[in-house]
């Protein structure tokens, strides 16, 4: 596990922006004898949410957006997968 606090001085990341993407449901965070800690798996996203804020200046209402959008864009992705796989079955029939 990653501490918040290390990651914000690192990225310059105000801790109340993670805390604010946790209390949305955007990351999850672990809490151990009052100090957060950032999920190694939630790592990416957090640099991904992290660079939507600062470096293009996307509120949270954007980023929540912009999150739902690509998660439907990578579900649709994994659909035409598997419908191409199971064209590919048939064709070889």
């Amino acid at each position: 596990m990653i501490p918040a606090d290390a990651f914000c001085s690192s990225r310059h990341v105000d801790i109340s922006f993670i805390q604010l993407l946790q209390e949305n449901g955007l990351i999850e965070l672990i809490t151990i004898d009052e100090k957060i800690y950032i999920l190694p798996d939630q790592l990416l996203e957090l640099e991904k949410f992290s660079r939507l804020h600062y470096d293009l200046d996307i509120n949270l209402a954007g980023i929540e957006a912009i999150n739902h959008l690509l998660n439907r864009v990578q579900d649709m992705q994994q659909s035409i997968t598997e419908l191409r796989n199971r064209l590919r079955f048939y064709e070889s029939a």
